[in-house]
């Protein structure tokens, strides 16, 4: 009986998917854009990985060879950096979440002041520039280190290798952690947690066995999140690995440095295979095995843990690291001032003019782009959220999978895969404007994706067949109807794709040309030609151009999604009158 009952709901399942599908085929609109969603997808995502796995499969004739991968598999110095990278990313993973852990409980459970700070604290680095960590840690820690030689007069400290990269990783990427985790706690049912005390558990007894459970998926998440950044990351174990070498920097080097492009590929699969694996398991596994208490039911507030001996000792370790990252961030706008770091200590604005003859047309490069695939990744963003998550049809896993692949793809491989894709006929991109745009829009869409499908499923399906039952076609509903509802998720995508896009290192290190150079690859020489002072004026200025871009962004949002009233105003008879 039970099988039979499953099958039919089967049968029910793929007859209901036939229906809508026949119901699409018969709206020109809906066909047009699901046919030029999947031919984008098709050209820009599954077009150039294609061409990796090829290009890594075959010899200089084009013929079938393992040769690349089993040369790579045999080397021993390469299997030892695939080895330093997951073990990198293993440790990176954990330190991080307990961090991002230990903030979201106290922000979320805890009576603790100063909440509003650890919150800012707590997505500031997701928000900054690249290279700002590895900036202060050099600035506080090297050679001329304001801590190491000015205070603890210790003369040449070595700060490149593992540790230095584990902590500017683990400061970097806490922050991923500390959003997965504070959405999942606060969605935890107040009453579950009280339920267990009023029965005399302790609160140690409830946290382990009540509230740890309940969060263990938003742990393995979090986890999984910041294991796939620390192995996508570029810029840190470039620029303050020193010896440590990993993947990303490994591939780099074999391209730039030997020109050896397909083993350059081959490495890159060795990177790319645990990164999409991992975020595969955190998109279709681990976040269908949510234990979240949410009913939907009335449920009362929260009581905030007002314990002295559970909320300070968490306070003290939050604003610990809350200040840690606060004298990162002030170290390099302070050496953004100074003459010559730890020699000449006097202020001026040196730094700055020569960065900005060094770079400007980078910086003004940058911020164009960036604004240009933003909007474009943002309205292609609430396309596909709209006919993901409004519409059931046959293509439609196909859509899903491959709009958030790229997110999932290491920068250096996604490079790679473009310069394969598009440095031959028929399509030549390489070294055009247009080609950085694309890999903007396609990396940084996944999350106006993800905001505008979450927007669309808390809308009733009843508003839009109301329109329709009205005589509007479907192009009309969704500019009309659903549009004006995806404005939030549109701004959050915009602003998100703009951060990422200014701020990219790795995917755009092999498509950059003379005539479209971005400022973080300008940075990047300045660090190896180890002018830190002038980095840091360059990472200053980023970081004002991206709090102004947000700024603007935010009062955008405010203006347009302000209510407006529709009263009219009393009139001047009736003001007399009363």
């Amino acid at each position: 009986m039970a099988k039979e009952s499953k099958g039919n709901g089967r049968s029910a399942a793929r007859e209901k998917k036939v229906n809508e599908t026949k119901m699409i085929l018969r709206q020109p609109i809906m066909v047009i854009a699901i046919i030029a969603v999947v031919l984008l997808l098709l050209l820009f995502v599954v077009y150039p990985l294609v061409k990796v796995f090829m290009f890594s499969f075959s010899d200089e004739s084009g013929n079938v060879s393992f040769a690349n991968l089993a040369s790579i598999l045999s080397t021993p110095r390469y299997m030892k950096t695939a080895g330093r990278t997951l073990l990198l990313g293993l440790v990176v993973a954990v330190i991080a979440t307990f961090i991002g852990y230990i903030f979201a409980y106290t922000i979320t459970r805890t009576n603790v002041p100063f909440k509003g700070f650890l919150k800012a604290i707590a997505t500031l680095p997701i928000l900054s520039p690249p290279f700002v960590l590895s900036l202060s840690i050099i600035f506080l820690f090297g050679k001329q280190g304001l801590i190491t030689k000015s205070l603890l007069g210790i003369k040449g400290n070595d700060v490149y290798g593992m540790t230095s990269l584990i902590i500017v990783q683990v400061m970097s990427f806490f922050p991923i952690a500390y959003l997965t985790l504070s959405g999942i706690l606060s969605s935890i049912d107040a009453s579950v947690e009280d339920a267990a005390c009023n029965m005399g558990a302790g609160r140690w007894k409830t946290f382990w066995s009540v509230t740890f459970p309940l969060s263990l998926p938003g742990i393995i998440s979090g986890c999984l999140l910041v294991f796939i950044s620390s192995l996508e990351d570029f810029s840190n174990p470039a620029t303050i690995g020193g010896d440590f070498t990993t993947l990303s920097v490994e591939i780099y080097t074999t391209i730039t440095g030997t020109y050896d492009m397909r083993k350059g590929a081959a490495l890159a699969l060795l990177l790319l295979v645990p990164a999409v694996i991992a975020y595969l398991m955190n998109k279709y596994w681990v976040n269908k095995k949510s234990f979240v208490t949410v009913t939907g039911k009335p449920t009362q507030a929260r009581k905030m843990i007002d314990d002295p001996g559970v909320k300070w000792p968490l306070f003290i370790f939050c604003m610990i690291v809350a200040l840690f990252v606060l004298l990162l961030y002030g170290t390099v706008i302070a050496a953004s001032f100074i003459r010559t770091w730890g020699y000449d200590w006097s202020l001026t604005l040196t730094q700055y003019q020569k960065a900005l003859s060094y770079g400007l047309d980078s910086l003004k490069t940058s911020m164009l782009l960036a604004l240009i695939s933003a909007v474009i990744g943002g309205l292609l963003g609430m396309v596909i959220a709209y006919i993901t998550a409004k519409r059931n049809y046959y293509g439609k896993m196909f859509i899903e999978v491959s709009s958030v692949l790229m997110f999932a793809v290491p920068g250096t491989v996604l490079g790679i895969s473009y310069i394969l894709a598009f440095n031959t006929k028929p399509l030549v991109l390489t070294g055009t404007a247009a080609v950085l745009v694309i890999v903007f829009v396609f990396r940084n869409m996944p999350v106006a994706i993800e905001s505008g499908t979450t927007t669309l499923l808390q809308i009733d399906n009843s508003i839009e067949e109301a329109s329709t039952i009205l005589g509007a076609d479907t192009g009309y509903s969704f500019r009309r109807i659903t549009l004006p509802m995806l404005r939030n998720a549109f701004f959050s995508g915009l602003v998100y794709s703009f951060v990422k896009a200014i701020t990219a290192v790795s995917a755009v290190i092999f498509l950059i040309s003379p005539r479209w150079n971005v400022i973080t690859s300008k940075i990047y020489t300045l660090f190896d030609q180890a002018k830190y002072g002038q980095a840091a004026a360059f990472v200053t200025m980023m970081i004002v151009i991206l709090l102004v871009f947000i700024g603007i962004f935010d009062g955008l949002i405010k203006v347009i999604l302000a209510p407006k009233s529709r009263i009219p105003k009393e009139s001047a008879a009736a003001k007399a009158e009363k």
